[in-house]
């Protein structure tokens, strides 16, 4: 859609395009309706509409901004063209929030607009990784310099205007790099989608980042390297502001991508904010936050993340193994405290969702599956969303590896958290790549699937919520092979949408073939919805699910440190157990 101001003599044509991926067989991961909003595509929206409306080209121009998430939308090369053509090619095409895997994709979408003579830029967590943690030449940055390609590295706000004027000119630099010069969010354009892009993804959600930056130093992070250790913030008064744009047009449901939303020094403020908008004004929020393992020692933030709207919590667990933790630097997960932590949001009735990161230096298949197997039984966790360790560029892993020469998978394109792309020291690629797609399996088990919906009758985890969550995570995977984040509803594929080094496709035997893979994915997952309902519903109507308990729902003993298997079946954790011991000797003296 585009975001059009009055008429004026010159039309600048600004085209925001956040590019997907190429699935296994070099085909665009494309749906009707997409699973993520995508942040970077509304902060640059908003940054830029600002820009607009302050006439940043001259009171003579104008900027047309089209907004493109090629996750839901497919681009239309030859009618981008047309559209500059009738303004004399007067604008530029900007690639926003790329991310290593989508960068090959992102190549591919700015080669004929290249050809075309057009300005394009690059920008996102690829460029800036790669700028910060390398020799600036490294994966694959060569190829922008060579296509003529601008690339951005850093954060827009304050900068967007210098690009543009820039652009406009015909004078746009290689290289804009505020890698070292972070600006301060408070205050600045706050991200903003308009409807018609919204409208493009399940729920009908949007999202915005209330902070910046991490102090934490997890080894397989990009965030820490790209938005700094240093937390920068929005205002309560940004946050309302945001809130009421959407709620303008009818959107209430947000996504808050800071990584720990729970570190945002302004957490109390911006959620008393957003209670006084749902309980005063009436605006019903539904919110996703993320947070750390900790979070519960905050006095009063869970009561009112649960006030304030939250109906999902993403928690960064990772993994359950103290010595896989201590191996990635996440020193602050502490398994004395999951179940403590965990605990606390069942008893707000908030769905619990937790990352997991399978192929740490001590990992097997067969730690994996005992470790799977703990997680069923002992914490009280909704929804798993496993990950494959992998050294993303612009992380501390992957700038060690790369200084010491260790082999990495030069596919840029399967950096994407599903796809092995360097070695184990305990599993060969094969395993490590089975053990991932048999973890999904394992966990969304039906009988787990079934103990999941008990919890959640007897914790007030209202169930349809649930049941249309495990349908996703316990499909994607086998069905689609993607990522459960990366889904979304009805696959979209077209034979001109292949990897340019993959040959064509008859389409002949593309179209009948894909027809079929649809019917058949959506018989198998009517399948699974319509199993789950049904257990929902008999349930839900089981007088015995509101008493319902087990292990995992266990109110904490003090003794269960000797004897539960998250405590007992590793060497790391036995050691935690103890430290936590040896400071409560120390600190009752």
């Amino acid at each position: 859609m585009s975001h059009v101001l009055e008429v004026a003599r010159r039309r600048f044509q600004l085209i925001l395009i956040k590019p997907s991926h190429y699935d296994d067989d070099g085909y665009v991961i494309r749906w009707w309706r997409a699973m993520i909003p995508s942040n970077s595509l509304a902060a640059l929206y908003g940054i830029a509409a600002e820009c607009a409306e302050r006439k940043v080209l001259g009171d003579d121009t104008a900027i047309d901004i089209t907004v493109i998430d090629e996750t839901n939308t497919r681009i239309d090369v030859a009618g981008l063209l047309a559209q500059f053509k009738r303004h004399d090619n007067f604008g530029m095409i900007s690639l926003v929030g790329v991310q290593t895997n989508q960068y090959p994709r992102a190549l591919d979408i700015a080669r004929p607009f290249r050809d075309a003579g057009l300005p394009v830029s690059i920008g996102g967590f690829h460029v800036s990784g790669c700028l910060s943690m390398l020799d600036g030449k490294a994966v694959g940055l060569d190829a922008c310099r060579d296509m003529g390609i601008s690339m951005f590295a850093g954060e827009a706000e304050g900068r967007l205007d210098m690009v543009l004027r820039d652009a406009a000119a015909g004078e746009l630099k290689p290289l804009y790099n505020f890698m070292n010069d972070l600006p301060g969010i408070g205050g600045t354009p706050v991200p903003f989608l308009p409807k018609d892009n919204i409208q493009r993804t399940l729920g009908l959600s949007t999202s915005f980042d209330a902070g910046r930056g991490c102090p934490y130093q997890c080894s397989f992070c990009t965030i820490i390297n790209v938005q700094g250790r240093k937390s920068r913030f929005r205002s309560a008064d940004d946050v309302e502001k945001l809130v009421r744009m959407n709620w303008a047009q009818g959107i209430h449901k947000f996504f808050i991508t800071d990584d720990n939303f729970a570190r945002n020094k302004d957490w109390e403020a911006i959620f008393d904010r957003l209670i006084e908008l749902k309980e005063r004004d009436g605006i019903p929020l539904g919110l996703m936050i993320q947070v750390d393992t900790l979070c519960h020692k905050i006095p009063n933030f869970i009561e009112k993340s649960r006030r304030a709207g939250v109906t999902r919590v993403f928690i960064g667990l990772e993994n359950v193994n103290p010595d896989n933790l201590t191996a990635a630097k996440k020193n602050q997960n502490k398994i004395t405290e999951y179940r403590k932590m965990l605990l606390a949001w069942k008893a707000q009735g908030i769905m619990t969702l937790a990352g997991y990161i399978l192929g740490f230096p001590a990992d097997t298949p067969e730690s994996i599956r005992r470790d799977i197997t703990i997680i069923q039984e002992e914490l009280p966790l909704d929804v798993i969303e496993f990950f494959i360790l992998t050294p993303l560029p612009g992380s501390e892993d992957h700038q060690v590896l790369w200084k010491k020469g260790v082999e990495m998978d030069a596919d840029l394109n399967i950096y994407d958290v599903e796809h092995v792309c360097t070695a184990h020291p305990k599993m060969s690629k094969q395993e490590w790549e089975d053990i991932y797609h048999e973890a999904w399996a394992l966990y969304y088990s039906p009988d787990h699937m079934k103990t999941l919906l008990r919890r959640a009758v007897a914790t007030g985890v209202p169930l349809a919520r649930l049941v249309k969550v495990l349908v996703s995570f316990a499909t994607t995977v086998p069905l689609e092979n993607v990522h459960p984040l990366q889904s979304g509803l009805l696959r979209l594929k077209t034979p001109s949408e292949r990897r340019p080094d993959l040959p064509r496709e008859n389409p002949l035997v593309f179209w009948p073939r894909f027809a079929w893979e649809t019917f058949s994915k959506h018989a198998s997952l009517a399948g699974t919805i319509i199993g789950l309902t049904i257990s929902a519903f008999l349930i839900s109507r089981d007088a015995k699910s509101k008493t319902y308990m087990d292990q995992a729902l266990t109110p904490v003993a003090d003794d269960e440190e000797e004897t539960l298997h998250l405590f007992t079946q590793t060497a790391g954790g036995a050691a935690a157990v103890s430290h936590v011991r040896k400071v409560a000797q120390l600190t009752a003296h």
